[in-house]
């Protein structure tokens, strides 16, 4: 019935439907080997989820796992992924590839790494041996990769590499039935956390199985949350659940929002704006409603970033 425990760490992996077991199925086989794996999914379907599962049921479970988002500013990705030295303390800080040393590494979005050092990254993930490191790399992806690669905006060696075991986790929005058995664990979670009895009504199941969940799982659990939080009714109706652009999900974890403190305005805009665009496969009409701006304003945003030279925004389609 399940893909591993039923837990929120692997909750996006819950379910009984052929097409997510399937995906679980070939992530325990793969999971004995060293092999590189990547998996393609749409935002929220659990990508990173089912990296930590194939990382624990591997013989390097006991290791370190480090996650590093690729979609983030270019060089702070390329000092997350292979370590820099600080400027005033000459001190070397180390990265991803040697703070995994024996475990995994999970490269998220991994589409959205700067062209040059894609090639970089594959020829030094090539050469690990040499330094004695023996990392695994998983990598996800919510793009077609190989589509990419024909387009001449993804490196083909760095493909190849990462793409011999590839994983496709399908929307929860067409696992009907999973969508019914997460959305009922939420709501039992919640009554037990709000020491509240809170059941779904009819309607209110119809209004989650009809809805396009654009993020999927985590979209799923804040609308709920959000619902059972404010109503005084046990039972939910679809009155209840307020699911509109208003109540989107936000596009930073909690991990995000502390360096977004730490940037200007200016440069948070340009990683929200990259964020929205790769959680929406670039779709700018989805993006500009997800960022509540006119699809004019982000062609302009787009356009400026595109003046300035930043590759990203310079190869979008």
């Amino acid at each position: 019935m399940t893909g591993g425990q039923m837990d929120n760490v692997r909750l996006e992996l819950f379910g009984s439907d052929p097409k997510i077991q399937k995906a679980i199925s070939v992530s325990r086989n793969v999971a004995v080997t060293k092999a590189p794996v990547l998996i393609v999914g749409e935002a929220g379907t659990g990508k990173k989820c089912l990296g930590r599962f194939i990382h624990e049921n591997s013989n390097r479970a006991q290791s370190p796992l480090k996650i590093i988002d690729c979609s983030e500013d270019a060089k702070t990705v390329e000092n997350n992924i292979l370590g820099y030295r600080d400027e005033e303390t000459q001190r070397f800080h180390k990265g991803g590839l040697e703070e995994a040393n024996g475990g995994s590494i999970i490269l998220a979005n991994v589409d959205s790494l700067e062209e040059e050092f894609q090639k970089r990254l594959h020829k030094i993930l090539q050469e690990l041996e040499d330094y004695d490191i023996d990392v695994r790399v998983i990598a996800t992806t919510t793009k077609n990769l190989s589509k990419l690669v024909g387009a001449g905006r993804f490196y083909r060696g760095l493909y190849t590499l990462i793409s011999n075991n590839s994983i496709n986790l399908t929307p929860l929005r067409e696992r009907v039935q999973d969508l019914n058995l997460i959305a009922e664990h939420f709501v039992n979670q919640f009554s037990s956390e709000m020491n509240r009895p809170f059941s779904l009504s009819d309607s209110a199941r119809n209004k989650i199985l009809s809805h396009y969940w654009t993020y999927n799982v985590h979209e799923l659990k804040t609308v709920l949350e959000s619902c059972l939080g404010s109503t005084s009714n046990d039972v939910i109706t679809d009155e209840d659940i307020q699911i509109g652009e208003k109540k989107s999900v936000g596009l930073l974890n909690d991990d995000d929002s502390e360096g977004i403190r730490l940037m200007s305005l200016k440069e948070a805009e340009k990683l929200l704006i990259k964020k929205a665009l790769v959680h929406t496969s670039e779709n700018r009409t989805q993006a500009a409603k997800i960022l509540g701006v006119s699809i004019r304003t982000l062609r302009n945003k787009i356009n400026e970033y595109r003046s300035t030279g930043s590759s990203f925004f310079v190869n979008l389609r």
